[in-house]
Formats: structure tokens, sequence, C-alpha cells
């Protein structure tokens, strides 16, 4: 008799998925043994408990799932810890900063600024005017972690360079007649505001 189909005096012993599994490789004879049933779910229990911090454990060690060890990585970086940010936007700081060695390029602004924001960017440098402007392509208004971003880019650029930030607004013409009055109202003020670049 296979004893992954146990009977319901049994299943209501066997709680945990990994003493379900211990027990399934014993002899037929401990099928209907609830002392048996009992070991393999404590026993069941403690390796549930250790696998899901081994699973957390693991997490750790890349940033785009790290949670309390997100500290970690921002003191190896020389990132002040906040542990009052949102864990995205600290994931996004150590992101970028992993992202930002190297010779300074349009690549490396491109590759810290992405890290931020998640989407398309576009980096123009205006040589005669010692500067470069960072424009988002698939934000639509100020994207919520700027202020990081800018910190994040004045530490890897040339100092004698400015920095431009261009953003991408709504305009009427891409709501009216599209969105519902509910759907214009649930829009934040900041995706219609100006569309002339912000210097840093």
């Amino acid at each position: 008799m296979n004893k992954s189909l146990l009977t319901s005096s049994s299943e209501s012993l066997l709680t945990s998925p990994r003493g379900r599994e211990m027990f399934s490789y014993l002899p037929g004879y401990y099928e209907t043994s609830r002392v048996i049933q009992a070991d393999m779910n404590a026993k069941g229990t403690e390796l549930d408990t250790l696998f899901t911090a081994l699973d957390e454990t693991l997490q750790q060690f890349f940033v785009g799932t790290a949670t309390w060890g997100l500290d970690r990585w921002e003191h190896e970086l020389g990132i002040t810890v906040d542990p009052v940010k949102p864990l995205d936007q600290r994931r996004a700081v150590v992101q970028s900063k992993l992202r930002g060695s190297g010779k300074f390029s349009g690549r490396l602004v491109k590759n810290v600024a992405e890290a931020y924001d998640g989407g398309s960017m576009d980096v123009t440098f205006q040589p005669a005017a010692w500067s470069f402007t960072v424009k988002f392509i698939d934000t639509v208004g100020i994207p919520p972690y700027l202020d990081d971003l800018k910190a994040a880019i004045e530490e890897i650029k040339p100092a004698h360079m400015a920095v431009e930030f261009a953003f991408n607004y709504m305009l009427i013409r891409d709501i009216n007649g599209v969105l519902t009055l509910n759907q214009m109202e649930a829009l934040s003020l900041s995706k219609f505001a100006g569309g002339d670049p912000i210097g840093h």
C-alpha cells in the first residue's frame, strides 16, 4: 500500500511536509502506527524549520532577495545603513553601487541609473557644456528614488561635469478620452509636472 495515501486519522498527525516524506519511506507495517507518525512529524517539523532557515540564508547572498542581510551588503560597499527605507529602495542603492565601478562612461551612468529605476534610460553628453543628461524613457513622472540616484551619479561622475535629468511626463492628449475620471483621479500630479530637464 502506498503510504502517501494516508487515512484521515493518520493525516492529522502528519502535518509536516518532510515528516510525510520520511514516513513514506518506512515499511508498510508502520502505516497505522500513531507513535511512528508522531515521531516522523516531530522530526519533519524540525527539518522544515531547518530548510526554511537555509533558504532564507541563501536569499541573503543575492541583492535582489536579501532582507536582513542587506545591512552587510551596505556595510561592505560603504553605504549608510538606513533600516527605515523600503527594502526595494535599499536594494536599488546596493545594485547601483555594484554596477558603478569602472571607467566613467555613458554605459556606466546608464547601468547605475537603470539599477535604481528598473526602466530604460538614455544618457547623452554635451561636451561643449561639460555636462550630460540622464533621460528616463519608461518611467512617467519623477521616480521615487531620485535623490539616491543623484547621489550615486554624483559619486561616479567627474567633479567638473554637470548632470541634468530629463523626465517623461504625461500630456493631456495621453489621457483625454483614454482614461476614465476615476483613473485620472488616481494618477499622481507628479506625472503631469513640467517637462524641462532638472539640474542636479
